[in-house]
């Protein structure tokens, strides 16, 4: 019967890899990589400030890289439906974004699924570029310890109830299922919050 020894064995023979799939999966994603990132520290498979280090440097380059594309679509394609819909999808929850473009891009990132459109949007909007990085950085400088800490409390939390590799993995994925499930309550509170505020306003 495999352990959970059998996978920070593998990590650990692979640190390298482990490393670069956290900056690349940074630039494409978020969560997941994370909280997973964070689960491998707490097993031991991965340095704690070394997963921090290369997670932040992937959220940074994710922040330049998509404030460009961003700009790069407006001055190309601005008057496509697809541009459209994302551009009613974003101000629909975030409906005071371009009076307010400090928070909605700060708490954009941690509503699951809504930064990565919202750091485009950023670019199409053309935001003023230092307010975008000042919001950006704030955020990604409390996000990632946070969720980081997060996959390490699941860690703890899985151990506590099998080391056997499969039960390990069962527990982690219905807390990660339990914690997104929690985020799009949020991010829903959230919009409903918006809608009633404008409403009183």
């Amino acid at each position: 019967m495999h352990t959970v020894n059998l996978i920070t064995f593998f990590v650990d023979h692979h640190q390298f890899l482990a490393y670069v799939i956290i900056f690349l999966g940074l630039i494409f994603e978020g969560e997941v990589v994370v909280i997973s990132a964070g689960i491998l520290a707490h097993l031991g498979a991965l340095n704690f400030w070394f997963a921090l280090l290369f997670i932040l440097v992937g959220g940074l380059t994710k922040t330049f890289i998509g404030y460009h594309i961003g700009k790069m679509i407006h001055d190309r394609w601005h008057e496509t439906k697809f541009l459209k819909y994302i551009e009613k999808r974003v101000l629909n929850i975030m409906p005071h974004f371009n009076q307010k473009p400090f928070w909605s891009i700060f708490i954009s990132k941690f509503i699951f699924g809504i930064n990565n459109m919202v750091i485009i949007f950023s670019g199409y909007e053309k935001i003023d570029f230092k307010k975008y990085l000042k919001a950006e950085v704030s955020a990604t400088l409390t996000w990632a310890p946070l969720l980081l800490s997060l996959g390490y409390f699941f860690s703890y939390t899985a151990l506590h109830v099998s080391k056997e590799i499969w039960r390990f993995s069962l527990v982690i994925l219905v807390l990660m299922i339990s914690f997104f499930l929690f985020d799009k309550l949020v991010g829903w509170i959230y919009e409903v919050f918006e809608e009633f505020y404008d409403e009183i306003k």
